[in-house]
């Protein structure tokens, strides 16, 4: 290829047109140099370099929030299947009338099948617990400990005393922390249980009451089940609840939790048993199902902030190929193709799309990974707690990134930004010569 050059003595200040030199062998195309030139180049507007660095840092805010916030849903989604399954259960066989007889044969039954991995029986009932002046309504479950922690993770959560302590006969009773905060309890105390269930006598129907001694208090980080459930001894709430040696059903733990409408539907056809099977996917369903639309929904947006940031990427372009009319018109006078002035501006806006990019990428991916100790440091610089534990079932802000979601985003991001070089590279390979070059 030929360029124009300059000769002459330092002081002479004249060009020659028409006179050219040999420009040195190239391993990359022309086009590639000139737009990574273009985009290093101090230009003569300074409001356009200020228009690029404001396109650069959008791209890059609305990736890094998109990943953020995409983290902190799956975070949500991760946290509340952990903490409502390490209380609740995967799979649940109740007798159609409440109560279920036989549950040791059902639960052999059910362990049959290679999913299952344990079973644990239970009574769940409502209560109302006083203590002094204080009363509160609550779940009552009658639980084995041993068999309990085959299915659920309460030990794990013990902020006082032991399950080991519900032994048969003696009424102890395990409360979740809030409940027993509001009852302003601690281990040792005895509080009263208020059965719903009557008792006949001669004074007509009076509610059956019985002492408990609290031998135990949970936290699983749950406002739901750390505020209204207290764990009895099974064979305590059977005496309590008159029910003899039936229960109110089975909880069954899988090995793969995701399996469970699969499981259910195949054990119904192994348990003999006038029972209803439920799994986690419909016990808990509004739940998993908001966080899925809410993720779904977050990305939508945060999406279209990424494309307006992008399309900034519109307005740098256009000005920098208005400002450079008389580099184009040289470059197509010297025998460049409309395709290559296009790949020029492509090149420089696809430049800054990707820095933006990156920097985005590298920012939300570092914030993301690290939210369990920016978002505390913030609450304690601030005095506010984002999440209120009275309020919201997780009262921490989880993040679980997922690499597949940084890659779309990184890809529909990329994508964006090269659309958005488009009509301006366009508009540059359109440019007239004579009509670029006559006021210079």
């Amino acid at each position: 290829m030929w360029v124009m050059g300059r000769v002459g003595g330092a002081d002479e200040g004249c060009t020659i047109s028409a006179f050219f030199r040999p420009l040195p062998p190239m391993s990359l195309p022309y086009e590639l140099l000139i737009g990574l030139r273009y985009t290093r180049a101090k230009r003569r507007n300074h409001f356009i370099s200020f228009i690029s660095v404001i396109s650069m840092a959008g791209i890059a805010l609305g990736v890094a929030a998109l990943i953020v916030v995409l983290s902190v849903m799956n975070g949500f989604q991760k946290e509340l299947r952990t903490r409502i399954l390490g209380v609740a259960s995967h799979i649940e066989i109740k007798g159609t009338d409440g109560e279920l007889g036989d549950w040791q044969r059902i639960a052999r039954e059910a362990l049959v099948h290679p999913q299952v991995k344990a079973a644990a029986p239970f009574i769940q009932e409502q209560a109302m617990l006083s203590f002094d002046q204080d009363v509160r309504g609550t779940l009552v479950r009658g639980i084995l400990p041993d068999a309990e922690d085959k299915v659920a993770d309460f030990r794990s959560h013990m902020q006082a005393g032991s399950l080991d302590a519900l032994q048969p006969g003696s009424f102890g009773i395990v409360l979740g922390s809030d409940l027993a905060r509001q009852l302003h309890v601690a281990v040792g105390d005895k509080l009263t249980l208020i059965a719903p269930q009557g008792s006949m006598t001669p004074a007509g129907m009076v509610p059956r009451l019985r002492s408990f001694q609290v031998v135990g208090i949970f936290e699983v980080g749950m406002y739901e089940y750390d505020s209204g459930l207290a764990l009895i001894r099974l064979e305590d709430a059977q005496v309590l609840y008159r029910l003899g040696d039936r229960v109110t059903g089975v909880r069954l733990k899988l090995d793969d939790l995701f399996l469970a409408p699969r499981v259910v539907h195949e054990l119904a056809g192994m348990i003999n048993a006038d029972a209803w099977l439920e799994d986690w996917t419909h016990s808990h369903a509004n739940f998993f199902r908001a966080v899925a639309i809410e993720k779904n929904m977050m990305f939508i947006i945060l999406s279209l902030i990424v494309a307006v940031a992008a399309f900034n990427i519109v307005s740098t372009l256009v000005m920098a190929v208005t400002d450079k009319q008389a580099d184009i018109a040289i470059l197509r006078t010297l025998g460049a193709r409309p395709s290559s002035i296009m790949g020029i501006f492509m090149v420089q806006g696809a430049l800054i799309g990707f820095v933006g990019l990156a920097v985005g990428v590298v920012g939300g991916v570092a914030l993301a990974l690290n939210i369990d100790i920016v978002v505390p440091f913030i609450e304690r610089m601030t005095g506010v707690q984002f999440l209120d534990k009275g309020v919201y079932y997780i009262s921490e802000l989880p993040s679980d990134l997922h690499w597949a979601d940084v890659g779309a985003i990184t890809s529909i991001s990329f994508v964006l930004g090269l659309l958005a070089t488009i009509y301006p590279s366009w508009r540059a390979s359109r440019v007239n010569p004579a009509e670029a070059l006559r006021y210079e």
